[in-house]
């Protein structure tokens, strides 16, 4: 198809998304546990996509000429085939849209398997994509579990885009290794520092707050790690954030009012929470804020944790959770090196009124996305979104997707045929007799 159609059935998907508003809003609360406002959001946000991929793929995939004294040379972009998307549960819809939208403006096929926790968001966005003029076998859905995911990376494909867990990714990378067509596009999440360092107690709390418990801890941009100064400045900002801890609504995703954040996904998964926080007490950390199960609720649901880590050795590993682990540094110097010890390499961020510090942070940070005075959750689909490390490999997704969904083809291009023997002077050719 001409761009031209992929473009405007992309619109036509958007508007088939908008129509169904509520209903996919409430079925992404529903099946994650998040609250519905957030649910809401994300919805929004895959509709928000389509126009930003647009123009992604036209600045980043699009075609350009220049001219020649033979005639032009042209770039253009080429789709790779049949590009495999894995979803993730925590973004059901807003995180595999970021990926099928610009693999089918770029003219790839996709095959979408959405995660088998958050089955439902998926058929709706396949519904949609249905109700659109997309021929048959563009986009198609299978619906499984990890089977169905292996059966999936092992056939004919050109791509996988896959969002998910360090230790899948390291097995893609392996599984693919022998495989070098095969387009790997991983986000894979990070042990994400967030320095604290000077300003009002209070409104660093928030900030840490928003980074550290948004979607209860599962988002991969949230901060796992809160490195604050020794002495008074850094006591005050922990007594801050436990003060505004204590008055975050945790409910269910329909309750009234509505809550700051909900459940983990399953009652699986905050039992292995639970059990990374015991492995890190018998370590020697100790307690500043019980994390734990909710009175009247059911296991998926777990109070925000504060532990203090200071000196002891503690796995660098992402506990998908809200838990917080905090460091006490005597000095920036020390907290920069605190915050680059780790082998992630997703997002970090650091609050500070003072720009030399933030100058001497930016320039020594090791992440794909660096923010100060703002949550490290925060990002934004006109920018790139990925990490270095084993938060990635180097194929950051949102608005640098286009890039990862067509490669780029050049052709030089004269309009008649002519002998040319006169541009190549100095092959050895003898004159013609």
């Amino acid at each position: 198809m001409p761009l031209a159609s992929r473009i405007a059935i992309a619109r036509d998907f958007a508007g088939r998304l908008n129509a169904k508003t509520d209903v996919m809003a409430r079925d992404i609360a529903r099946e994650t546990g998040k609250p519905l406002w957030e649910a809401k959001i994300e919805h929004a946000s895959m509709v928000g996509k389509i126009e930003v991929s647009i123009a992604a793929q036209e600045e980043r995939a699009g075609s350009r000429e220049a001219q020649t004294a033979f005639g032009r040379a042209v770039l253009r972009h080429r789709p790779h085939g049949v590009m495999a998307v894995l979803g993730p549960y925590n973004f059901p819809g807003h995180l595999p849209n970021g990926q099928i939208v610009p693999a089918l403006l770029a003219g790839d096929t996709v095959v979408f398997k959405p995660s088998e926790l958050t089955p439902l968001t998926g058929q709706h966005v396949a519904e949609c994509w249905a109700e659109t003029d997309l021929p048959d076998g563009v986009f198609n859905l299978v619906q499984g579990g990890r089977e169905t995911g292996a059966a999936l990376v092992g056939a004919d494909i050109d791509g996988l885009l896959f969002t998910g867990s360090a230790a899948a990714g390291a097995y893609f990378r392996r599984l693919f290794v022998d495989r070098p067509h095969v387009i790997l596009a991983l986000e894979l999440g990070g042990n994400n520092p967030l320095i604290a360092w000077d300003g009002d107690p209070a409104a660093a709390a928030s900030i840490i707050v928003h980074s550290a418990y948004m979607t209860a801890g599962q988002r991969c941009t949230d901060a796992r790690r809160l490195i604050v100064p020794q002495g008074r400045c850094g006591e005050e900002i922990i007594a801050a954030v436990n003060a505004l801890t204590d008055r975050l609504r945790i409910g269910s995703w329909d309750d009234v009012p509505e809550p700051f954040m909900g459940c983990l996904i399953s009652a699986a998964a905050a039992d292995a929470a639970r059990a990374d926080m015991a492995a890190l007490m018998h370590n020697g950390a100790t307690t500043l804020r019980p994390f734990g199960k909710i009175a009247g609720r059911s296991d998926a649901f777990v109070s925000p944790g504060l532990i203090d880590v200071t000196g002891v050795a503690v796995p660098d590993a992402e506990i998908f959770a809200p838990l917080l682990q905090v460091t006490r540094v005597r000095d920036f110097e020390a907290a920069v090196t605190a915050a680059n010890n780790t082998k992630y390499g997703l997002a970090a961020g650091l609050i500070t009124g003072d720009d030399g510090l933030w100058q001497r942070y930016l320039a020594r940070a090791r992440a794909g996305v660096v923010n100060r005075n703002r949550p490290t959750s925060g990002a934004s689909a006109s920018m790139p979104f990925g990490g270095v490390g084993e938060s990635g490999n180097h194929r950051p997704a949102s608005y640098y997707m286009a890039d990862h969904v067509a490669y780029p083809a050049a052709s030089f291009e004269a309009p008649s045929v002519r002998d040319i023997s006169a541009e190549m002077k100095g092959l050895g050719l003898h004159a013609a007799r």
